[in-house]
């Protein structure tokens, strides 16, 4: 019934923008990729020091997320990630979360 694969990012109070321009301007080799059906950058709640971002993926399975990251075009599409990190508005990793769908409703 489909997978959705999430990394959620703390970024840096006054950095949104920053964290934003990347996104906008990375190039996406996801369209590239059988099983790919949508992807959003969700903007969440802010905390003391930081506001929550969110990465949403949606694949036809499991098994189309793990081709994913094992294909050339993850590895293009995430070749800069983590270089500057002292420069970087990401606070520490992002933590990913996958879940597979059980019910859906349109």
């Amino acid at each position: 019934m489909g997978f959705i694969a999430m990394n959620r990012f703390k970024i840096t109070e006054g950095r949104e923008a920053d964290f934003e321009t990347i996104w906008k301007s990375r190039e996406s080799k996801l369209k590239e990729m059988q099983g790919f059906r949508e992807f959003r950058l969700l903007k969440g709640p802010k905390g003391e020091d930081h506001t929550l971002y969110s990465s949403h993926v949606i694949w036809d399975s499991r098994e189309d997320f793990e081709a994913w990251t094992k294909s050339q075009q993850f590895r293009d599409a995430h070749k800069t990630a983590g270089q500057n990190r002292n420069e970087s508005p990401i606070m520490g990793h992002p933590n990913f979360e996958g879940f597979e769908t059980v019910l859906h409703e349109a």
